[in-house]
């Protein structure tokens, strides 16, 4: 009896399917700006629906992108749409399926003791921007805005010019350069969300290779709806277990800067905004993605009918409520 109960018992073990081996790259180091996915995974939700998902830093000096369309890694967090749509440009086989962040967390940050008070009030300051954002969004600063080049100086990521200026201003994160700001001088800086001016992009995308859409759909969904679920328990659940693996796999993180940045995706609803509020966390919307294009043609960025932007993205496997159950009653969806 014993003998036929273990081959039983063997052949049960036998015909357990294998999970998936996916691959997760990022766009930069471990940080609570991409805490959902850490999430997601310490807490099993991967597991649950077969993926044995691993995860691959970024940084800056990192380029995972290449990694994409020739298959060494099966899904991407893209920083904004500007990629995606580059990427349609060149031809190559990848789409967004997902944006988990609603709002671009990218921001201008005046001294909150300074003379610029409003984003008009910037438009006369000399601006700290590094190569990046001098060739992406402060294009559409100055075709919407009128901001001006001439008033740009350089940036590497040091504080040092900003806080000797009290007329200056500077690119940031919302959810990281105001801290840095205040532990320097003490003084609460005015920040500036692109995205409450109009700049319409998505962030924190997920992209993956339209091989992986056409022949694996189930294993696309199945991701993209466990990083969902990651994120609305990042943000409004316990995140103890993801924090500690992200200040284990980035030693320049702290729990004060992962506490501040996660209350400011909160208080800033960079996540829960839009259309995610009814559609579930990781919405996409056609119109809008048509709208940013728009906003990209008319900065020079892109020729009139030189891509579809229709073609660098898929709304097939989201919009579909995943998640609403877990987020409070009243999210928060407002700027401060």
């Amino acid at each position: 009896m014993r003998p036929l109960l273990a081959l039983l018992l063997l052949c049960l073990v036998t015909a357990a399917p294998a999970a998936e081996r996916v691959t997760l790259a990022l766009n930069w180091k471990a940080q609570p700006e991409l805490g959902g996915f850490y999430q997601a995974l310490v807490a099993g939700h991967y597991a649950e629906r077969g993926l044995d998902v691993t995860i691959r830093v970024g940084g800056p000096m990192v380029n995972n992108r290449p990694l994409l369309p020739v298959g060494q890694i099966d899904f991407l967090v893209g920083t904004n749409l500007l990629q995606a749509f580059d990427a349609v440009k060149q031809g190559i086989p990848t789409r967004v399926v997902a944006a988990m962040l609603q709002k671009d967390p990218q921001c201008l940050l005046a001294h909150g003791d300074g003379p610029h008070r409003t984003w008009d009030d910037l438009k006369r300051a000399p601006l700290l921007m590094g190569a990046p954002g001098r060739h992406s969004f402060f294009l559409w600063m100055e075709s919407a805005h009128g901001f001006r080049r001439p008033l740009l100086r350089p940036y590497n990521h040091s504080l040092a010019p900003f806080l000797v200026h009290k007329d200056w201003a500077m690119q940031g994160y919302a959810t990281a350069e105001p801290r840095r700001v205040v532990e320097a001088n003490g003084v609460e800086p005015r920040v500036f969300l692109l995205a409450d001016q109009g700049w319409a992009s998505y962030s924190t995308l997920i992209e993956t290779r339209q091989g992986l859409i056409d022949d694996r759909p189930e294993v696309v969904q199945a991701f993209v709806d466990a990083s969902i679920l990651g994120w609305c328990e990042y943000l409004h659940g316990d995140s103890a277990a993801a924090n500690e693996r992200i200040l284990a796999e980035n030693r320049d993180m702290t729990p004060e800067q992962i506490a501040f940045s996660i209350a400011k995706m909160r208080e800033w609803g960079l996540v829960d905004s839009g259309d995610a509020l009814a559609l579930g966390v990781g919405a996409l919307d056609g119109e809008r993605v048509a709208t940013f294009h728009q906003q990209m043609v008319d900065a020079g960025l892109y020729k009139r009918g030189e891509i579809n932007p229709r073609d660098a993205f898929t709304d097939r496997f989201v919009n579909r409520g995943v998640g609403l159950d877990r987020r409070p009653t009243r999210a928060a969806t407002t700027s401060p």
